[in-house]
């Protein structure tokens, strides 16, 4: 099943998360099937692209709750 989460990256206290499609049974910051956005919550940068989500969404992807959470704020 594909799910539209967040994916670590950035280094100690410094954090920032990708917004990306990716299977659920991938660990994380593996391969993503497309990146639709990112967050850095130090900064409060937030960019999401959301077409690209509402796309994926058609197509069977599911959005977790974190992801939810920030298209709620957008």
């Amino acid at each position: 099943m594909l799910k539209i989460r967040l994916n670590p990256t950035g280094v100690a206290n410094k954090p920032f998360y990708r917004i990306v499609v990716t299977d659920e049974r991938k660990k994380l910051g593996g391969k993503a099937l497309a990146i639709l956005g990112y967050w850095q919550p130090g900064k409060d940068v937030l960019e999401i692209d959301k077409e690209g989500v509402k796309s994926w969404e058609k197509k069977g992807a599911k959005i977790t709750e974190a992801v939810s959470k920030l298209l709620n704020l957008k």
